[in-house]
């Protein structure tokens, strides 16, 4: 999750520079200034950090979170005053 300040042209730059970042990481985005990725194994996760410090835009706000599997498949979402259906688990050979 990240908050980034976007009132010049180069703060609007820089920002859209690290979401391209996070999508070449192949991070998705899930709402405005959330984005998320499964990684099967906490040692992708801590390189996957590395990479989003390396990259990460002056005067901004970010913030990683590492959830289980049983955590996001147990989250409640809603969509249109619905609840949804939980998500299936990603199948690993998609991932790779």
């Amino acid at each position: 999750m990240f908050d980034l300040p976007v009132k010049t042209k180069p703060q609007r730059s820089a920002a859209t520079a690290f979401r391209n970042m996070l999508l070449d990481l192949g991070y998705a985005r899930v709402q405005l200034s959330v984005y998320v990725r499964y990684l099967p194994l906490p040692s992708a996760g801590a390189a996957a950090t590395r990479k989003i410090k390396l990259n990460l835009p002056p005067g901004g706000l970010v913030r990683i979170i590492n959830i289980s599997d049983h955590q996001w498949a147990s989250a409640f979402r809603f969509s249109n005053l619905k609840q949804e259906t939980g998500e299936t688990p990603p199948d690993l050979l998609t991932i790779f």
